[in-house]
């Protein structure tokens, strides 16, 4: 099972939404950052829980959700890389979406919040998102990279794995990727009132997380794993450069640091 399905204690649960609650804003918008398989969803919808019970509404907007439709990552891995047709990395996202989203929450407009069918590798028609309506107390924005800033042009010249050594060999994708974190990325980080960051031991412990979270998915859904742990290592090579980049700069700019074990508890 994984460790975090039953959830996170109550106290800490507690603390996150005081603290997402405290901001000045009228509505606040609060940031949960992580990488791969630290529990953001599962701690974000007990925030979600935990302020019904006092009477607030808070919702939930996953940066996950925001990734470009399948035929548009297409279009790009035709114009710009092959690897850009992988969903995930800087560049792939709708940040424009996110940006207009977050600013209609806060007005207390309508909107319809996007999910995307991580099965079917692409967004959802919008008449299947989430309808809000009304005005709402507390939003929630998680997602693997969020607050993180783009790296130097200098850190982009050698490969640090190998996708990026025999598929990126000429370091493109790696620079439109981010290229994209340091132009379009800030103004989505600068709508955060407040960010936490769930901190792993290591970006070694994502790809035994990822495939967990694999398997955790097939089950719920009655299939078999669409990739293997080979295929999940690969994958997880897209996000490596971005990770690293996480880990080494998102304990200094978030406001609160949890670190976590190689079992995905608090400590």
């Amino acid at each position: 099972m994984h460790p975090q399905a039953e959830g996170f204690a109550s106290g800490l649960v507690d603390a996150a939404l005081r603290a997402a609650l405290a901001a000045s804003a009228r509505v606040p918008v609060f940031g949960l950052s992580g990488l791969q398989g630290t529990g953001k969803s599962t701690l974000a919808a007990q925030m979600v829980a935990l302020a019904q019970t006092q009477g607030r509404r808070a919702v939930v907007l996953s940066l996950d959700d925001l990734y470009l439709p399948r035929g548009e990552r297409q279009q790009l891995a035709r114009q710009v890389h092959p690897l850009l047709a992988t969903r995930g990395p800087p560049g792939t996202h709708d940040v424009a979406l996110g940006c207009a989203l977050l600013d209609a929450l806060r007005a207390g407009e309508p909107v319809q919040l996007p999910r995307f069918d991580k099965l079917a590798d692409d967004r959802l028609p919008l008449s299947q998102g989430e309808s809000v309506e009304g005005a709402v107390d507390l939003v929630i924005v998680e997602g693997w990279c969020l607050g993180v800033p783009a790296e130097p042009e200098s850190a982009l010249e050698a490969p640090l794995n190998t996708l990026e050594r025999e598929e990126d060999a000429q370091a493109i994708w790696r620079r439109y990727c981010n290229a994209a974190l340091a132009r379009d990325y800030p103004a989505l980080w600068q709508r955060l009132d407040g960010l936490w960051f769930l901190q792993p031991p290591g970006f070694e412990v994502v790809v035994d997380w990822r495939w967990q979270q694999e398997q955790a998915l097939a089950r719920a859904q009655g299939r078999d794993a669409l990739m293997d742990r080979e295929g999940v290592a690969r994958f997880v090579q897209h996000f490596e450069r971005v990770s690293r980049q996480v880990l080494r700069t998102l304990p200094a700019i978030a406001d609160h640091v949890i670190p976590l074990d190689a079992q995905r508890h608090p400590r």
